[in-house]
């Protein structure tokens, strides 16, 4: 039987962004993204790569509003007290900026962004 694994969100960006570069060069920013259901706020953990990557890290800020598509992905780690850890984090495909357009033309780029497919696990730098 087939699957699919898909996320589509629409919400607000909670801090700047955080980028980084892995040891093998590659580009990944990570930031969070708050989504409201009637009294209700949830916030993602967004992991972007390469020309995604720049996207988040050039164009976005606390407070914009953005599109999100990508895929789920769940990571297991130890800690530093030997306990296993997991987070889940969506791994984006695409990132648009949504709102009100300003007078910066930087905005503009971030609309026609293609997307990327993102690197294999094993490149993450955490």
């Amino acid at each position: 039987m087939a699957s699919k694994n898909l996320v589509i969100l629409i919400g607000n960006v909670t801090g700047d962004p955080d980028a980084r570069t892995t040891p093998n060069g590659k580009k990944v920013t990570t930031f969070s993204v708050a989504t409201n259901y009637k009294d209700t706020a949830e916030f993602h953990n967004i992991v972007a790569w390469e020309k995604q990557a720049e996207v988040a890290e050039n164009y976005l800020t606390k407070g914009k509003q953005v599109y999100i598509e990508g895929r789920l992905q769940t990571r297991q780690w130890t800690d530093k007290n030997e306990n296993k850890r997991y987070t889940t984090e969506i791994i984006a495909y695409q990132i648009l900026m949504l709102g009100a357009k300003s007078d910066k033309p930087r905005e503009e780029a971030v609309e026609t962004a293609a997307p990327t497919k993102p690197e294999e696990e094993d490149d993450i730098p955490w």
